[in-house]
């Protein structure tokens, strides 16, 4: 790996990491501080039920004039008291001073002040017995006298607990971040292992110029259907490069004839100018050259057809077949080469999915062939899904059936240059059958000669394989 796609890696483990930490950090911090304001309310809470139940129970012996020696306590440091208007002790629980009050004057008489019709509860800083102290304060009447009933419970215990909640928090938080954020960079690690994988093959393939294929994870997800893509992608940019050279390739094997003849031609012109001083000479001469020059176009156009294929998806429409081979047999007579009276006949009727201009182009070059080779007749029979085209002519042997298939390779019979084809009709029409999901295969025709059979989808093709 190089050193910047290293530090790239690292760098996005890094920031993942950290994000993710950081909000998992937060998100503790949030929990932490949430629990403690909970528990700090609950408790504090639980402290003025007590509070209220005591302050209202003694204010009940006060009204029925029941106030015993000693008023009634249950909880641990839990002061009760009845104090006059004066702030003087009139009775007290045991564990209080009968002369010195839990509360000062002045936050009696602002307490008793505040108080309606129940208790005010209040944290009191300057509670006598345990400060700082959860405090109740209620009035009542003693022998016709307003009195006070005053009740404190430590809030020692509350914030003894609520700190000891903060110190734990305090190490927990940083200690599950650390465990949490080391979990996650492993997490990522292993997580990011198949993309550098990925990164070194691609890589490797940009360095090659070559093809290639990408490791393909083996888990189902994500990163094996994006595997998966870019190899169907290298594969169709392989199959593009491996078209594009075969197509230099050819093209400078097969245009050097027709390039040399016309070399040849105007060189000898040029040397015997005189020669070319009568009008039929010159006639002679402009038709071979025409010739040359149209043969080189077919060419052209072939090589270009063929280099062009794959590179965009077939558009696909309902395709009336008969009326393509209709317009293909109409294109070859009227640019047939050979003088010789050929029939061609057409029967039967069908449809099929793809592109008409181009299954055109398929059925022309199978009637072409046809035609080039009969003896006297020609038949094509149209079907849904099928076009075949049948002639009487010498045919092709079970050797070579597949190898006219191939670019450029003309039987012996076809390489004279007037009746024999370039030798790309037949590969033009299987690549495009091809493409179209469909085949040209050759057979025997029941006329003798050689039967070519173009075998496509029907329209309903999608139909019947999905209840099959």
């Amino acid at each position: 790996m190089s050193a910047s796609g290293e530090r790239r890696r690292w760098a996005l483990r890094l920031r993942l990491t950290l994000l993710t930490s950081g909000l998992l950090a937060l998100a503790l911090v949030v929990g932490a501080v949430a629990l403690t304001s909970v528990l700090s309310r609950s408790r504090v809470g639980a402290l003025d039920a007590l509070l209220r139940e005591r302050v209202e129970t003694v204010a009940a012996l006060v009204a029925t004039d029941q106030v015993p020696p000693a008023l009634p306590v249950a909880e641990p440091g839990e002061v009760v008291q009845l104090l006059d208007a004066d702030g003087l002790v009139l009775a007290t629980s045991p564990n209080a001073s009968r002369t010195l009050p839990v509360l000062p004057l002045a936050e009696l008489t602002a307490l008793r002040d505040a108080a309606g019709a129940g208790p005010t509860l209040r944290t009191s800083e300057a509670a006598t017995y345990g400060s700082p102290a959860r405090v109740a304060v209620l009035g009542a009447s003693h022998g016709g006298r307003p009195v006070s009933v005053v009740a404190s419970l430590p809030l020692g215990e509350v914030q003894g607990l609520l700190g000891a909640l903060r110190v734990a928090l305090v190490v927990v938080v940083p200690l599950l971040t650390a465990l949490l954020a080391l979990a996650i960079w492993v997490a990522l690690g292993r997580a990011l292992h198949p993309v550098d994988q990925l990164r070194r093959a691609a890589a490797q393939v940009a360095g090659t110029g070559g093809g290639g294929t990408l490791p393909v994870p083996r888990a189902d997800d994500e990163l094996r259907a994006l595997a998966l893509t870019l190899n169907e992608m290298l594969d169709r940019l392989e199959v593009g490069a491996a078209r594009q050279r075969a197509f230099v390739a050819d093209a400078a094997h097969e245009l050097r004839s027709p390039l040399a003849a016309l070399r040849t031609s105007v060189e000898v012109a040029a040397a015997h100018p005189e020669a070319y001083r009568d009008p039929d000479a010159a006639a002679e001469l402009a038709a071979d050259l025409a010739a040359e020059v149209l043969r080189m176009q077919g060419l052209v156009d072939d090589l270009l057809l063929l280099a062009r294929m794959g590179a965009a998806p077939v558009r696909r429409a309902e395709v009336d077949l008969l009326a393509v081979v209709d317009r293909a047999v109409a294109d070859s007579r009227a640019h047939a080469a050979d003088a010789r009276p050929v029939t061609v006949a057409v029967s039967g009727h069908g449809r099929a999915d793809g592109d008409a201009a181009a299954l055109a182009r398929v059925v022309r070059n199978l009637v072409d062939n046809a035609v080039r080779h009969a003896a006297s007749r020609v038949q094509v029979h149209v079907a849904d899904g099928c076009v075949g085209v049948d002639d009487d002519g010498a045919g092709v042997t079970a050797a070579d059936r597949e190898r006219v298939f191939e670019r450029f390779v003309r039987l012996d019979d076809a390489r004279e240059r007037e009746s024999g084809g370039s030798g790309l009709g037949l590969a033009i029409a299987r690549e495009i059958a091809r493409e179209h999901g469909g085949d040209v295969v050759l057979g025997t025709s029941p006329l003798g000669g050689l039967a070519a059979t173009l075998r496509l989808p029907p329209p309903d093709g999608a139909e019947a394989a999905r209840r099959a």
